[in-house]
């Protein structure tokens, strides 16, 4: 284990205070920020660089997308290079994220996400583009579709696996808790299919996290995550030991999401009440805090991060 971060000064209190979704990507905060300008030069050689690592290229182009320029700035670099299919993934991606904020038709995303996915036919994130869409405007059908997409061109996919988690938690909340939910069903079997050094051997304690979020905006789980019975029962507690101990045999130190699952992680060890393991989680996120889970099912995650942090490194 590393030793534990400095405590955080005023400078640091308040850049923590920022989630940012590039997590601790440098390369592409730089492309970020020179896409901002208009330079999509530098979006363009982050991508040639980033090659064939789909959960890499899935991350960086997912971010660039969420920018409100990046649509324009995509068009003016397939104006200059129209056989690029970088720049047009990221207009579909683009125009994915305009879509979701009501700026434009779901109709003219999905006709970019295909445009992209007829010029890259090996590449998952046109289609992780359109799992994205249809798990906030789709059928189920839909969203089964195109993670079939993602997954026949990547089986591993982290993104377009935690999407369908969060997509199927949210079926049949009415009938309260469940164990043998189908959400839990999906994760295992993802966990076993994928090879023993992936990150997707997390991706059950991710379906309980979501999971409770469901149930706990339909009324059946207290809103305070540590009081919930959810995180106590015998299921969840080997279900936290297996991730945990998976993380310390394999943390994947250079999985461009991998501070997504130790903040997961994280949550689900101090809902269990187990502060060491938390402890060495929060020490391995630093300042890179995320806002899912931590703002499960209504709070607000810089709080609630802080304040479990400060509980389990005995510094409340």
């Amino acid at each position: 284990m590393s030793p534990p971060p400095p405590p955080l000064g005023r400078g640091r209190r308040r850049a923590a205070q920022a989630f940012d979704e590039a997590l601790d990507d440098a390369d592409l905060m730089a492309a970020r920020a020179a896409l901002a300008q208009g330079r999509w030069q530098n979006a363009r050689s982050l991508l040639v660089h980033t090659g064939d690592d789909w959960d890499r290229r899935g991350h960086r182009v997912t971010v660039l997308a969420r920018e409100s320029y990046c649509a324009a700035w995509a068009r003016e670099w397939l104006l200059a290079e129209p056989e690029s299919a970088d720049a047009s993934v990221l207009l579909a991606l683009a125009q994915v994220r305009r879509a979701l904020r009501g700026k434009t038709k779901p109709v003219r995303a999905r006709e970019a996400c295909r445009e992209a996915a007829d010029r890259a036919p090996a590449d998952p994130t046109p289609w992780l583009g359109l799992l994205l869409l249809e798990c906030a405007t789709g059928t189920d059908q839909d969203v089964v579709r195109a993670f079939e997409q993602v997954r026949a061109r990547y089986a591993d996919h982290h993104h377009a696996h935690h999407l369908m988690v969060a997509r199927l938690a949210g079926r049949r909340t009415e009938a309260g808790p469940d164990p043998l939910h189908e959400v839990y069903d999906f994760a295992n079997w993802a966990a076993e299919q994928a090879p023993a050094d992936s990150p997707l051997a997390i991706l059950p304690v991710i379906a309980h996290a979501e999971r409770y979020r469901a149930l706990a905006a339909a009324g059946h789980e207290p809103a305070d995550p540590a009081a919930s019975g959810h995180w106590s029962g015998r299921r969840a507690r080997q279900v936290m030991k297996a991730a945990f101990d998976w993380w310390l045999e394999w943390e994947l130190e250079g999985h461009p999401r991998r501070l997504i699952d130790l903040n997961f992680l994280a949550h689900a060890k101090f809902c269990e009440g187990r502060g060491a393991e938390a402890a060495a989680l929060f020490h391995r996120i630093g300042r890179y805090a995320t806002p899912a889970p931590w703002s499960y099912p209504d709070r607000d995650p810089h709080t609630a991060f802080a304040a479990a942090r400060a509980g389990a490194l005995g510094t409340a």
